[in-house]
C-alpha cells in the first residue's frame, strides 16, 4: 500500500509538472496523446474512488498479481479509448485537466490511506482485499508513467522501488523472467510492447522474444 502512494503521488507530481505544450506531444500509449493519457488517469482515480466505496460480501477471487490479464495489444481504435481521446480535447485549457487531476487524484490518495487493508472489495467482476487491490494499481501507475516519460523525457520517471515491484509483477504475470541485464525501465516497455528489443536486447531475450510482447489489462 505504501508502494501505491509512492508512485502514484510520483506520477501526479510529474503531470503538474508539464507545460502547457507538452499535452500535445505523443504518449508512450499507441494512439493517445499526453493530454488522452493524463484523462484517461482521471478516469482511474475515479475507479479507484468508486472501487474503496464498493464493499464486496464474498471472499476475494484475484489478488495483486492475477487481478491483470495478458491482452491483446492496445492499437488506439478500442471505443473507450476513443472516448477518452473526445473527452480529454473538451478540456482545451490543459490547465482544467491539469487541475481535474489533481482534485480527483488527490481524493483517490487520501482515500486509499484511509481504507482498511484487509476489507474486501468489488471490481471488474472480481473481488479483492484493498491491500491487492492498490497493489495492482502499482503497475497501472508505473506504466503509464513510463508512457507520460515516452513524450515527456524531461519529466521525472518512476521511483525505483516502483518500477522494481512492476517487473516483479509482470515476471508473474506472464511467468517468465526477463534477463537480469535489462533494466527494471526497459524490461517493462518491452515486456509489454511499447518498443521492440533492440538486436542485443533480442540477444538476451533468446527464445523468449519470440514471445512478447506481453500487454497487460
Amino acid at each position: 500500500m505504501d508502494l501505491f502512494s509512492l508512485s502514484w503521488s510520483a506520477l501526479r507530481t510529474a503531470v503538474d509538472g508539464l507545460a502547457d505544450r507538452d499535452f500535445e506531444r505523443p504518449s508512450g500509449c499507441a494512439g493517445w496523446l499526453v493530454r488522452d493519457l493524463v484523462c484517461h488517469l482521471v478516469i482511474d482515480a475515479q475507479d479507484v474512488l468508486i472501487t474503496l466505496a464498493t464493499p464486496a460480501g464474498t471472499r476475494p477471487t484475484r489478488d495483486a498479481v492475477t487481478y491483470w490479464e495478458v491482452v491483446e495489444p492496445p492499437t488506439g481504435t478500442d471505443p473507450l479509448d476513443a472516448l477518452t481521446v473526445r473527452l480529454a480535447a473538451a478540456y482545451q485549457d490543459p490547465a482544467l485537466l491539469r487541475f481535474h487531476l489533481d482534485d480527483v487524484g488527490s481524493a483517490a490518495g487520501r482515500a486509499a490511506a484511509l481504507a482498511d487493508p484487509d476489507a474486501w472489495v468489488g471490481t471488474r467482476g472480481q473481488v479483492l482485499t484493498v491491500r491487492d487491490y492498490l497493489g495492482a494499481y502499482v503497475l497501472e501507475w508505473t506504466l503509464h508513467h513510463l508512457d507520460l516519460a515516452a513524450g515527456v523525457p524531461e519529466a521525472a520517471g518512476p521511483p525505483a522501488e516502483a518500477l522494481a515491484r512492476s517487473r516483479e509483477m509482470l515476471k508473474r504475470i506472464a511467468a517468465i523472467p526477463f534477463p537480469p541485464a535489462l533494466s527494471d525501465t526497459d524490461a517493462l516497455l518491452i515486456g509489454t510492447g511499447r518498443r521492440p528489443p533492440t538486436a542485443e536486447e533480442r540477444a538476451r531475450l533468446g527464445d523468449l522474444a519470440g514471445r512478447l510482447p506481453f500487454p497487460v489489462g
